[in-house]
């Protein structure tokens, strides 16, 4: 078998969302870079389907024209303008992602199949600067004497030697580079499993296309989901941590089919809808706590950096987030050749989690908040009679000044005492 020998400056193994992200922003510092990807786009990924105003920000700050392209196709993307919540009660809470929006204002955040979205990204990442490599099967990941890193993987009955000083794992919630370079690197209590189905005919959807979390009892600290998507399909599911799915012995698409069935806040609204795909699962690795997400020559961004909201369940926004810092601290490490973990921490780590460190510990506390269900149905109990309190939690969303209130229990007290 051949063998091709290949020097580049950065590799970047898998080419979703955070390895697109990091590769959209090398290219614009005209940073050669190789992708080596196991699939062949389009190809699915099983997810909520759900991008965020951070998916949104990262593709403005990359392309504005990509934004409008997006919202130029109501066939693939449907706009969202919201959330709603639904305590443990059935009372539901609406949360518009911007409450003094005006008729005609682009929405925030919207929602599409992933075979859809990752191949719009796939298709921007051809350039001068990247070399990709689709349907790759990746043998080996080794650092050399030398300090630089060599991944050794095969394509069409030949073999590729990649040598390079930097390698970013953007290769999921089972990525090998996180399993060659970091010593503990799984991490249990961060993850949790969700199960996707795509229905058609789901009635009662929200008209301005409102995400919806439905915190069923028997699911907590999970929760249940229907996310509009175009052309009449919704994406239903259900996330809830491992830990509760051992101890608990659930079987989750069990208890998935029995909620649509038998829940009296839902089934009316699957009475004549139909399944349209089989149902899927997947690990959601979760950011519940600040770990290393780079070392000696490696980087890791997206799934493979654990960064989940563990609220809200969102990745693909922080994948793409991460994916752009990533690119920086590249760009910075190449400069001043530095590869060392100690220069990555620095340039990667520390200014990933100052921007969304805060984010993730807020939404940890949330998440924990959901073990009581008397809490989550006494707040929206209140914010339903009170519409200033809901125009709070509204802005609690968009400023993270706010919504670390949630944490305190000072905000609970006052909500008691109706101040």
């Amino acid at each position: 078998m051949k063998t091709t020998q290949l020097e580049t400056k950065a590799i970047i193994i898998g080419a979703g969302p955070a390895g697109a992200g990091t590769s959209i922003y090398l290219t614009q510092a005209g940073i050669p870079h190789i992708i080596i990807e196991k699939e062949t786009f389009p190809r699915d990924k099983v997810c909520g389907d759900a991008c965020s105003g951070k998916t949104a920000f990262v593709l403005r700050k990359a392309n504005p024209q990509w934004l409008q392209e997006i919202f130029s196709q109501p066939e693939n993307y449907t706009p969202s303008h919201g959330i709603i919540f639904v305590a443990p009660n059935g009372k539901s809470l609406n949360i518009p992602y911007n409450p003094n929006r005006v008729p005609g204002e682009q929405a925030p955040g919207f929602t599409t199949p992933r075979m859809v979205f990752d191949n719009f990204l796939f298709q921007k990442l051809p350039s001068p600067y990247a070399t990709i490599f689709q349907q790759a099967a990746v043998k080996s990941i080794e650092r050399l004497d030398d300090g630089k890193v060599k991944v050794v993987f095969t394509k069409d009955n030949e073999t590729y030697e990649v040598i390079a000083p930097l390698i970013v794992g953007a290769d999921g919630d089972k990525s090998a580079v996180r399993k060659t370079f970091l010593n503990d690197h799984t991490s249990p209590k961060a993850y949790a499993v969700g199960l996707r189905a795509y229905y058609k005919d789901v009635t009662e959807l929200n008209k301005d296309n409102f995400i919806e979390l439905h915190f069923l009892p028997e699911m907590l600290p999970g929760y249940f989901w229907i996310f509009p998507l175009p052309n009449g399909i919704v994406n239903v599911g259900v996330g809830i941590l491992s830990e509760r799915i051992r101890s608990k012995k659930i079987n989750l698409r069990e208890q998935m089919l029995n909620a649509i069935k038998n829940n009296p806040n839902i089934k009316h609204r699957f009475a004549n809808a139909e399944l349209v795909d089989k149902i899927q699962g997947w690990g959601l690795p979760m950011g519940m706590e600040q770990h290393p997400i780079s070392g000696d020559n490696f980087l890791l961004t997206g799934d493979a950096a654990s960064l989940i909201d563990p609220f809200s369940g969102e990745g693909i926004g922080n994948a793409l987030y991460s994916g752009m810092l990533c690119a920086y601290a590249i760009e910075k490490a190449l400069a001043e050749k530095q590869y060392s973990r100690a220069f990555l921490k620095q340039a990667y780590d520390d200014v990933l989690y100052k921007r969304i460190g805060d984010e993730l510990k807020i939404s940890a506390t949330l998440q924990k908040l959901c073990r009581y269900p008397w809490l989550f149905n006494f707040v929206v109990n209140k914010a339903n009679k009170s519409p200033s309190l809901s125009k709070t939690i509204s802005c609690m969303f968009t400023d993270l000044d706010l919504r670390e209130q949630l944490r305190k229990p000072s905000f609970y007290a006052k909500i008691l005492l109706n101040r």
